[in-house]
């Protein structure tokens, strides 16, 4: 019965972590797919920069939201199935599917965002002290560089040194947390990628929240390079 629990909570969380958020919110609010503006990134932060702040704050919540309830459920349905099993491994089967669907959505073509709010809503399972570590150093990178891309990687090695740090000098969480915490860091530095050979040409533009007039943002933003400021 624990193996129906697991593969239950994985199928959930994939589905959950494949509603885009950004892609309902521009295309119901906005009446356009943030993914054609911009950076072409399903994210917040190219919500924010194109169509206003308000719009990436809701991004933000809602992803923050449908993460928790990914892994809440997992908790649900392992004890309702198999309470005597290991419902951690449960939960981490459903945070990995959950930022994996994030990025790769089955409902959008499988172009998602990539995963740093997603990503540390599911590192809070594992240790919210990780996560207050990269969320620290988010902000003072942010503070320096106003580079998103940058201050986001920054966060993910962060909560990842934090997890294993934590788990060999505290042992306060199971290793299916550790790897949970390590897993959803590395996925968001690989999904990344292309921004950081950026930051290493010094091509990676800073970010603002300087929203465009609706008329130069469909003619001009298709035409943009990809930046990469995206969460």
């Amino acid at each position: 019965m624990e193996i129906i629990s697991y593969v239950l909570s994985a199928i959930v969380a994939y589905l959950l972590g494949s509603v885009s958020v950004s892609v309902i919110v521009s295309k119901t609010i906005y009446r356009s797919d943030v993914r054609k503006h911009g950076s072409g990134n399903a994210g917040a932060t190219n919500v924010a920069r194109v169509f206003g702040v308000l719009g990436g704050v809701i991004v933000l919540l809602g992803d923050f939201l449908k993460a928790v309830v990914s892994l809440c459920l997992a908790k649900f349905v392992f004890t309702l199935i198999s309470p005597a099993a290991f419902p951690d491994l449960c939960v981490m089967l459903a945070g990995i599917f959950c930022v994996t669907g994030h990025a790769y959505p089955v409902f959008f073509k499988f172009k998602g965002g990539k995963g740093v709010t997603v990503g540390a809503a599911i590192a809070l399972f594992a240790d919210y002290r990780a996560v207050l570590a990269g969320l620290a150093v988010f902000v003072a990178v942010f503070a320096i560089s106003r580079i998103v891309s940058l201050s986001s990687v920054s966060a993910a090695i962060t909560i990842v040194a934090a997890g294993i740090i934590l788990f060999v000098l505290v042992g306060t969480f199971s290793v299916y947390m550790l790897v949970l915490c390590a897993f959803t860091g590395l996925f968001v530095i690989f999904l990344h990628r292309s921004n950081i050979k950026r930051l290493i040409k010094g091509e990676e533009k800073k970010f603002s929240f300087a929203k465009k007039k609706k008329e130069k943002t469909e003619n001009s933003d298709e035409k943009s390079e990809e930046n990469g400021e995206n969460i």
